[in-house]
């Protein structure tokens, strides 16, 4: 059942029992670092093994409300007003909020003005008196939001050739607005976007309205169900916004250039008949609406952004890429609907839940629909595993990132790798089993965080046998276990490179 926004209580009011974990569930280990308001102001985190400055302790919030003022121009700061609305899970004499690329011009808390303080990629606020315990506090936040990236600093907002979208995967949503910044955390998200006449605005979630005033428009849009603060997504164009319906009146919206509405319609037709093929799978499509985003821009990625995925425009008009494999490729984004963004990881070594399952769905539609055996790929995966395992760890244990490449934990071994253990699952269990647990996983976790030791828990449920050590070497193990039922599968060497004469 999705969250609903709450009449805001007095400061002293007792929490009310929550529908999703909290964001203090890694509190605890860094809670030694909420020091009082003498001490310097210094970067926390909530304990990420990726990511360890990523999040904070000490609250957890309830809701966002984003109002961002578009100039006209994607290279100049937007105005920006961020209000937070959260519970606190511990004292606080002041907290931290990830926040890097903007300019902040003032903070309140509660109403009152507050001191604030940048401390690596925190922004450490002061209130005029401490937080307790179990108090709901507003934090609004008056800024800038800047879509020229800083040296060092991928992600955020994507400049298009007519505007603007955002691409926050992983750890980039604090380079456009003050947030708590880890998956574990999820929210409810309200936005507000002012552009000049003639552009569009769309973003996460159903619109309310919108008013024009003069020579600007503002639009509203709001979630009916909380979301992580990476699947955040805004689209400022010049940009088509095309309806239609989908299973059970399902409203879906897509956004695209205005120029190319007619010859990406043959693609934008498909996306009903994949949601029903996913929902014949795994159950209910679990949000308000669906669509795909098409920009013009050059990201080297697609991106499930929470019910209005991103896409390179390109992927859909390059001659060079097969049918089958763009409506693929789709079907991998919708997927992450349901693993990834109903389904939100606990912690960032459990995204290979994410990506193992939308490549998992991803391979199952192109054999199924576009005559591409699933088993072939698995193949070959099985013979690249212990290579990838070696340079990017098992599919569970990711290696950190690259200095100065977050992106780069998302690796073949969280991909294919991943994939391939659900695959070696569905053999060791039986499809009618694995079939079952897909579904029960997403209706259990729906609108929540979940970790892998849950997926493994849930797993020998359904299985009625104990799989720890089958995940365990599956999951976690350098080396790549021999696949159940297929003896015959062995790792291939790399192929070695040929040098120049």
């Amino acid at each position: 059942m999705p969250l609903t926004l709450r009449t805001r209580p007095s400061r002293r009011a007792t929490r009310p029992l929550r529908h999703r974990r909290a964001a203090a569930l890694l509190a605890s280990a860094v809670s030694v670092a909420l020091l009082g308001a003498s001490a310097p102001p210094t970067p926390l985190g909530v304990g990420d093994r990726l990511f360890p400055y990523l999040g904070n302790p000490g609250y957890d919030v309830a809701s966002y409300d984003l109002s961002l003022t578009y100039p006209g121009s994607n290279d100049k700061p937007l105005q920006a007003v961020t209000t937070i609305d959260a519970w606190t899970t511990s004292d606080l004499d002041r907290l931290n909020l990830d926040f890097a690329h903007g300019k902040v011009e003032s903070v309140e808390v509660d109403g009152r003005p507050a001191a604030f303080e940048s401390a690596g990629e925190d922004l450490v606020v002061t209130p005029d008196e401490p937080l307790r315990r179990g108090d709901w506090t507003r934090i609004t936040l008056k800024h800038t939001s800047d879509p020229v990236s800083a040296k060092g600093q991928d992600g955020g907002w994507v400049r298009t050739t007519d505007g603007l979208a955002m691409a926050n995967q992983a750890d980039a949503a604090h380079l456009v607005f003050p947030c708590n910044d880890h998956p574990s955390d999820k929210a409810m998200f309200t936005f507000h976007v002012t552009a000049p006449n003639g552009y569009a605005v769309v973003a996460n979630g159903l619109p309310t309205g919108s008013v024009r005033t003069g020579g600007r428009t503002t639009w509203t849009y709001r979630t009916l169900h909380p979301m992580a603060t990476e699947l955040a997504q805004v689209s400022i164009g010049r940009s088509a916004v095309l309806h239609r319906a989908g299973p059970h009146g399902l409203p879906v919206r897509d956004v695209v250039p205005s120029a190319d509405a007619k010859k990406l319609e043959p693609w934008l037709a498909k996306t009903p008949d994949q949601i029903a093929w996913l929902e014949s799978k795994v159950g209910t499509y679990p949000f308000e609406t669906y669509g795909v985003l098409m920009a013009q821009a050059s990201t080297g990625f697609e991106l499930e952004t929470q019910t209005l995925s991103l896409f390179e425009k390109n992927l859909f008009t390059e001659p060079a890429y097969p049918k089958w494999y763009i409506e693929s490729v789709m079907v991998h984004e919708l997927s992450h609907q349901w693993f990834g963004d109903s389904v939100s990881p606990r912690v960032w070594s459990d995204v290979w839940l994410n990506e193992g399952h939308a490549t998992w769905y991803e391979e199952l539609y192109a054999e199924e629909k576009g005559h591409q055996p699933m088993i072939n790929r698995m193949k070959a995966a099985y013979g690249a595993s212990d290579r990838w395992r070696a340079a990017g760890g098992p599919p569970a244990l990711p290696k950190a990132p690259d200095p100065g490449q977050k992106i780069s934990i998302f690796r073949p071994n969280i991909y294919d790798g991943a994939a391939l253990a659900l695959y070696a699952l569905r053999q060791e269990i039986g499809k009618p089993a694995f079939e079952r647990l897909e579904r029960i996983w997403v209706q259990r976790h729906r609108d929540a965080t979940a970790t892998t030791a849950d997926f493994v828990r849930l797993a020998s449920a359904v299985a009625g046998r104990d799989l720890t050590g089958f995940f365990d070497a599956w999951l976690y193990g350098a080396k790549t276990p021999p696949m159940p039922g297929h003896p015959d599968w062995k790792q291939v060497a790399a192929p070695k490179k040929q040098t120049k004469k």
